[in-house]
C-alpha cells in the first residue's frame, strides 16, 4: 500500500510507521490521519505482526500538531466531524490488539500528544516536549486529548496543562506518567526496537487481551472489569500458547508461542 505522507517499514514481527512530513513538522492534516487509519487497519489484518513502533521523520518532531491552515476554516459542523474522524483513527490505534510503541523524537503537541497518549507505551527522547496548547488557538483538543490525558495524568495536572497550553520537558512527563521511559535521543529508536522486539516475543493472544483488558475495563465499574477479566483469562486458558507457556516453565525453557 502507497503512502504519501508516511513511511512503513517491516522488520520480522515489528512494524516501523513514521510520519513523513518533516518541512511541517509532522503536522497532522486529514490527508495524513486517512494514510494513518489505512495503515494501522493493514498491520491489524497482517498475522506477521506482532508490534507497531509509531515516531516521526527527522530529529525535531514527533508530530507538532494539526494542520493550523486546515483548522482556521472549520465550521462548527466541520469541526465536529473532523475532531470524530480523528478520534475513530485514534481509537483503532489504542485497540489494535498489538502493543504500538510511541518513539517520541521531538515534539509532541496537540494532536501529536493526543496522537502519543493513543498509542499502547511511549517512550521519550530526553529532547522531546509534550503539551496540547489548543488553547492559544482559542480551540480546545479535539482528538481525545481532554478524555485520554487526565486517565493518564490525573484531573488536576490535565486541567493545569490544558488550560495553560503550556508543554512539558520529558523528564515531567516521565515523572508524571505522561510517559513510560526517557531516553537519550541518539538511542531512541534502539530502545523502541529493542522493546518491540521484547513485546514480539510474547503471546500474542494473552498481549491482545491484556490490551483489551486494561483500556476496556478502566472505563467499566470494578466490579464488572473484574468479571470482564475472568472472561478473558477463560479464554486465554484454552490455547495452544497458555499450554506452551506453562509446559515451557516446568521444563525450564524458553516458550514458543504461535499465536493460536
Amino acid at each position: 500500500m502507497a503512502f504519501d505522507n508516511l513511511l512503513l517499514e517491516r522488520d520480522g514481527a515489528v512494524a516501523t510507521i513514521t510520519i513523513n512530513r518533516p518541512k511541517v513538522l509532522n503536522a497532522l492534516n486529514t490527508a495524513t490521519v486517512e494514510e494513518l487509519r489505512r495503515a494501522i487497519l493493514e498491520l491489524k489484518a497482517d498475522d506477521a505482526i506482532l508490534v507497531a513502533i509509531l515516531t516521526g521523520a527527522g530529529e525535531r518532531s514527533f508530530v507538532a500538531g494539526a494542520d493550523i491552515n486546515e483548522l482556521a476554516v472549520q465550521t462548527p459542523t466541520g469541526g465536529r466531524e473532523h475532531a470524530l474522524a480523528g478520534q475513530h483513527v485514534f481509537d483503532l490505534i489504542e485497540n489494535m490488539g498489538k502493543p504500538v510503541i510511541a518513539a517520541i523524537n521531538g515534539f509532541a503537541l496537540g494532536g501529536g500528544c493526543e496522537l502519543a497518549m493513543a498509542c499502547t507505551l511511549r517512550l521519550a527522547a530526553d529532547t522531546a516536549r509534550l503539551g496540547q496548547p489548543e488553547i492559544a488557538l482559542g480551540l480546545i483538543p479535539g482528538y481525545a486529548g481532554t478524555q485520554r490525558l487526565p486517565r493518564l495524568v490525573g484531573k488536576g495536572r490535565a486541567m493545569e496543562m490544558i488550560l495553560t497550553g503550556a508543554p512539558v520537558s520529558a523528564d515531567e512527563a516521565y515523572r508524571i506518567g505522561l510517559v513510560n521511559r526517557v531516553v537519550p535521543a541518539a538511542d531512541l529508536i534502539g530502545e523502541a526496537k529493542k522493546l518491540a522486539a521484547q513485546l514480539a516475543s510474547s503471546a500474542p493472544i494473552a498481549m491482545r487481551y491484556i490490551i483489551n483488558a486494561i483500556n476496556k475495563g478502566v472505563e467499566m465499574p470494578f466490579a464488572e472489569a473484574c468479571q470482564y477479566e475472568a472472561t478473558l483469562f477463560g479464554l486465554v486458558a484454552s490455547t495452544d500458547d497458555m499450554r506452551e507457556g506453562t509446559k515451557a516453565f516446568l521444563d525450564k525453557r524458553k516458550p514458543t508461542f504461535t499465536g493460536r
